[in-house]
């Protein structure tokens, strides 16, 4: 999977890096990430543009940390062709949105980077981008945090889930 990433309104710092690295142990952990003709757009914004993002497209009239916007269907992402002829398209996989000010401040409220609350939240976008939803079941929920947790432990981040009761 490639990224296409956009880097506005947030403080200097290495965010493409930081999303590669993200992306890549993703795909070492979902296969269905490790199609290499897959893309995604990564935006880095600010709250004004998430909340008009939200707001548009989700009826959320409120700013939120990430924004996805998945391409396709669980079922035909898992259907798509990995070997073809040379040369065949990429094939768009969805919209990352990722908001800065709400980063920041959930980071400042977890006591954590916001590096590494950035990571966590392209995790979730990417696997929301590949069909997984915590919202249908608390099986998927689960299912969802587990891969979340093993992708950050092997970018050494934390477990995001730790604290919770």
């Amino acid at each position: 999977m490639q990224l296409d990433i956009d880097i506005e309104d947030w403080p200097a710092g290495e965010w493409e890096a930081l999303a590669e690295r993200v992306a890549e142990t993703a795909q070492g952990v979902t296969e269905e990430l490790a199609n290499p003709r897959l893309t995604a757009s990564l935006l880095f914004t600010n709250d004004a543009e998430v909340h008009t993002l939200n707001r548009e497209w989700r009826d959320r009239d409120k700013p939120t940390n990430v924004l996805s916007f998945p391409m396709f269907a669980r079922a035909d992402l898992l259907a798509l062709t990995i070997d073809g002829p040379p040369g065949m398209p990429p094939i768009m996989l969805g919209d990352l949105a990722l908001a800065y000010e709400t980063c920041a401040r959930e980071a400042l409220d977890k006591g954590i980077s916001v590096e590494d609350h950035a990571s966590h939240l392209i995790v979730h976008g990417l696997l929301h981008l590949a069909g997984y939803d915590h919202e249908i079941s608390d099986e998927d929920a689960d299912a969802m945090e587990a891969l979340e947790i093993a992708i950050l432990a092997k970018m050494g981040i934390a477990d995001p889930y730790a604290d919770r009761l």
